[in-house]
C-alpha cells in the first residue's frame, strides 16, 4: 500500500515529538533522583533495615502525706540478648557457645539468671518437672515447642531439647540451662521488637566483664532498668502491695484492653500511637497488690521507643524515636512515722500477750482522721519486708500464721463489745430507753427459757455506766426493747458489715440477722438478737470497719468513706493528675444530746475504767470501748478456745482528731490490747517520748 508523503512526514513528525517528550520526562525524573533528592534516595538505598525497640518508662513513685518517700526507683543492670546483633538459629552452635560462656560467667561471679524452664534434676540426678507448674510443663510439651505427647517424661523433654538445639556435645545439666534460655526466648517471642532478658539486677562485675568481652558474647548487652526502691521495706507493705512480671493472664487482659481502645472509631494517629505505647509486653512489670496494683494506670509511665537502623555496609545508627515518660508520683495519706509506731506498737504487745495455750498471736491496728477518712496508719501482723518479697515469698506464704494477709482489710472478727455503743445509740434514738433508764444486773439475764450471763454483779446501771462497765445484762434488756430490725439499721448506718468503700480489696464482714440466716437456709430466733447486740452470734467486722465506725461516733455521727490514696501528681510534681475529695458515705441523723451521752460512757472507759492504766501517760482525754470474743482454733489436731482482744479509741475527747481501732488474736481482753492505742496516741498528741509499762490482762469479757 502506497502511503503519500505529506502523511508519512508528519507521522516522523508526531514520533519525534513523542520521544522528545519522553525524554524531557525522564531527564526531569533523573535529575530528581539524582540532584534534587540524590542524598535522600542513596541514604535509602544503603539502608537495609529499620527495628524499633521499645524502651521501658521508669515506675512511678510512692510518697507519704508528708512527702517521705516510701517507694522509689534505683538504676540497676540487665543483661539482654539483642535480636539484631544475636547469632540467628541458622547458627545453631554459635548460639550454643555463647550461652554456655555466659552461664560459666554467672556461675563464676555466683549470679542468678532467669531459670524459668519447668524441668528440674531430682536429688538422684534424674530429670522431673517441679511441683506446682503444670501449666508450664504442659507448655513445654505442647506442639509449638517439643512437640511431644502428654504422658512425655520429663527426660523425654530434656532429649528433646537436646536434639532441637543441638546440645549432644554438652552435659545434661548444661544442655538443660541452655535449653532453658530458649524456652524462655521462645515463649516470649523473641524478635527485633522484644529484646530477652537473660538476667535482671546484675552487679557490676557482670557488667563490666559483658562489655569488656563483648566479642565473645555477640547479641549480649547491656540495659539499664528502674527497679523498685524501698526506703524500709517493712513500713506499710500491705498497704504498698508488691511489683512483679506480668503474668499470661495479665498479658492476655492488657491485649484486649489495648485492641479494645484501639477499635474506638475516629482515633488520630497520635491517639493510636499513644495507647500502643502504653500496652504491655511480656517482660513488663506490673502491680500485683496493694497500692502498686490500684493505681497501675498511674504508676505505670508511658513506654519510649528506640530506632535501629543498619545499613547494606552493617553500620548501626541508634536513637530515641518517642522518649518514655516516668510514671506519676502517688501520694499516700499514710504518715510514715505514725505507720512505723502502729506496727512496732502492735508487734510489741502481740509479743507480749502470745498465749501459753499454744495460739500464736496475730492483730491489726488502724488510724483514722475522723475529720475526713483518711487512713493515717494500717498495721497487720505478722508482717514482711517488700525488699526481700521475692527471696522469701515461699516462706511467707507457707506460714501457718499469713504475714502476707492483710487483717486490718480482710479479716472479720466477731467484734465483742465494741458493737455496744452503737446498740445504745439505737436505742436512745429510738426512744426505747433515755439517759436515765436502768436495768439490774445480777450476772444472769433469763430469755424464753434460756439462761444469758454477765462475768460481774453490776447492780442497777444507767446507758453511760453499762459502756464503762460493759454490762451484758443492760444490752440484753435493751436489745429485746429494741429489736434486730431496729438493731441493723443503725449498725448498718455506721458501715459494721459492709465494705467501707477504700481503694484497697476488703472483705465486707456479716451484719447478724434474719437476711444473713435466709441466705443460709436458716431461721433466725429471738435469742439470736440478744447474743448479737453484745457483738456475738454472726457479727464479723473488719477492723477497718470499726476504725471507720468509731470515727463515726467521734466526729458525730458523720461516716466518711476512708481512703489511702491522696492525691497523684505528675513525676515532675508540676501538675496535680488527681487528688481525692472527702466522701460522705452516710449522714446517721443520731442527735447530739444521744451522741453525747454514748460518748460520754466511752470517756469514762478511757479515764477511770478499763484503759485508765494503759492510758495513764496519753496526753489528751479520749474515748473507747474494750472488746472480747471467744473463737476456737485448731492447734495440733486439737480445738483450743481463745479469746480476740478489740479496742475502738478516739480523741482528743472533745475535738476528735484520730480514732483507732486494734485487734489482737488470742488473747485475754481488749483491755489487754489498749496499750497499743496508747503508744499511739503518745506519739501522735507528742507530750511523751515514753511508753506505758505493759498492764496485766483484764479478765472480763469487756
Amino acid at each position: 500500500m502506497h502511503i503519500p508523503k505529506r502523511k508519512n512526514i508528519a507521522r516522523k513528525r508526531t514520533l519525534a515529538v513523542l520521544c522528545a517528550a519522553l525524554a524531557v520526562i525522564y531527564l526531569a525524573d533523573l535529575f530528581s533522583v539524582q540532584i534534587v533528592h540524590g542524598a535522600e534516595y542513596r541514604e535509602r538505598m544503603n539502608r537495609v533495615s529499620v527495628y524499633t525497640i521499645p524502651v521501658k518508662a521508669a515506675r512511678g513513685e510512692i510518697l507519704d502525706c508528708n512527702g517521705e518517700s516510701l517507694v522509689s526507683n534505683r538504676l540497676g543492670y540487665s543483661v539482654i540478648f539483642e535480636y539484631t546483633q544475636f547469632p540467628s538459629d541458622s547458627s545453631q552452635q554459635e548460639r550454643n557457645d555463647i550461652v554456655s560462656r555466659l552461664l560459666d560467667l554467672f556461675a563464676e561471679k555466683g549470679q542468678e539468671w532467669n531459670d524459668a524452664i519447668p524441668l528440674i534434676f531430682d536429688e538422684a540426678g534424674n530429670p522431673a518437672f517441679p511441683e506446682d507448674r503444670e501449666s508450664e510443663v504442659a507448655y513445654l510439651k505442647s506442639q509449638d515447642l517439643l512437640n511431644l505427647n502428654d504422658y512425655a517424661t520429663a527426660q523425654n523433654c530434656l532429649d528433646a531439647l537436646i536434639e532441637k538445639y543441638g546440645l549432644e556435645n554438652y552435659t545434661p545439666r548444661r544442655a538443660r540451662e541452655i535449653g532453658s534460655v530458649y524456652y524462655s526466648m521462645f515463649r516470649m517471642q523473641f524478635s527485633a521488637a522484644a529484646p530477652y532478658t537473660f538476667a535482671e539486677d546484675v552487679s557490676s562485675d557482670i557488667v563490666a566483664m559483658v562489655k569488656e568481652n563483648s566479642d565473645s558474647f555477640p547479641g549480649v548487652d547491656i540495659s539499664a532498668v528502674s527497679y523498685r526502691e524501698y526506703e524500709d521495706g517493712t513500713i506499710a507493705p500491705h498497704i504498698l502491695g508488691t511489683v512483679g512480671v506480668i503474668s499470661a493472664e495479665e498479658y492476655e487482659d492488657a491485649v484486649a484492653e489495648t485492641e479494645e481502645l484501639l477499635s474506638q472509631p475516629g482515633l488520630t494517629e497520635e491517639e493510636e500511637d499513644e495507647i500502643r505505647a502504653s500496652s504491655y509486653a511480656m517482660d513488663d512489670n506490673i502491680g500485683k497488690s496493694g497500692v502498686e496494683q490500684v493505681m497501675e494506670s498511674y504508676l505505670r509511665g508511658t513506654n519510649g521507643e528506640r530506632t535501629i537502623e543498619i545499613d547494606s555496609d552493617g553500620n548501626v545508627t541508634e536513637y530515641y524515636s518517642v522518649e518514655p515518660e516516668s510514671g506519676n508520683t502517688v501520694i499516700l495519706t499514710i504518715d510514715k512515722e505514725l505507720q512505723k509506731v502502729t506496727q512496732d506498737a502492735l508487734e510489741k504487745r502481740i509479743l507480749e500477750l502470745t498465749s501459753e495455750a499454744g495460739l500464736e498471736a496475730a492483730g491489726a491496728a488502724v488510724v483514722i482522721d475522723c475529720r475526713n477518712g483518711e487512713v493515717l496508719a494500717s498495721a497487720s501482723y505478722p508482717s514482711y519486708d517488700l525488699s526481700t518479697y521475692y527471696d522469701d515469698y515461699t516462706s511467707l506464704a507457707q506460714n501457718s500464721a499469713a504475714p502476707l494477709w492483710n487483717r486490718v482489710l480482710q479479716s472479720t472478727y466477731a467484734p465483742g463489745s465494741t458493737m455496744k455503743p452503737v446498740i445504745a445509740l439505737a436505742a436512745l434514738q429510738e426512744g426505747v430507753i433515755d439517759e436515765n433508764t436502768t436495768f439490774y444486773c445480777d450476772s444472769s439475764f433469763e430469755y424464753m427459757d434460756q439462761v444469758f450471763g454477765c462475768l460481774e454483779v453490776h447492780g442497777n446501771l444507767d446507758v453511760r455506766s453499762a459502756i464503762d462497765e460493759s454490762c451484758n445484762i443492760f444490752f440484753y434488756n435493751t436489745a429485746d426493747k429494741l429489736g434486730i430490725t431496729k438493731m441493723n439499721t443503725y449498725s448498718s448506718l455506721f458501715g459494721l458489715g459492709s465494705k467501707t468503700g477504700i481503694e484497697l480489696p476488703e472483705a465486707a464482714g456479716v451484719l447478724a440477722g434474719p437476711a444473713y440466716r435466709e441466705s443460709l437456709g436458716q431461721s433466725w430466733y429471738s435469742g439470736d438478737t440478744i447474743q448479737a447486740a453484745i457483738g456475738q452470734s454472726d457479727n464479723l467486722f473488719t477492723p477497718i470497719q470499726l476504725a471507720n465506725y468509731c470515727t463515726t461516733i467521734a466526729n458525730g455521727g458523720t461516716r466518711y468513706v476512708p481512703h489511702v490514696i491522696k492525691s497523684v501528681k505528675s513525676s515532675d510534681y508540676s501538675e496535680t493528675v488527681m487528688e481525692t475529695e472527702t466522701r460522705i458515705a452516710a449522714d446517721t441523723g443520731i442527735s447530739e444530746e444521744n451522741m453525747q451521752i454514748v460518748k460520754e460512757g466511752m470517756w469514762r472507759v478511757a479515764e477511770t475504767g478499763f484503759c485508765r492504766t494503759a492510758f495513764a501517760n496519753v496526753p489528751v482525754d479520749c474515748g473507747a470501748k474494750t472488746g472480747t470474743s471467744q473463737v476456737d482454733r485448731l492447734v495440733n489436731g486439737t480445738y483450743v478456745r481463745g479469746n480476740n482482744g478489740f479496742l475502738i479509741s478516739f480523741g482528743p475527747y472533745e475535738d476528735a482528731e484520730i480514732a483507732i481501732a486494734v485487734v489482737i488474736e488470742n488473747v485475754n481482753s481488749g483491755t489487754a490490747v489498749a496499750n497499743v492505742a496508747a503508744d499511739i496516741y503518745e506519739y501522735y498528741f507528742g507530750q511523751t517520748d515514753s511508753i506505758s509499762p505493759a498492764q496485766n490482762a483484764g479478765t472480763l469479757l469487756n
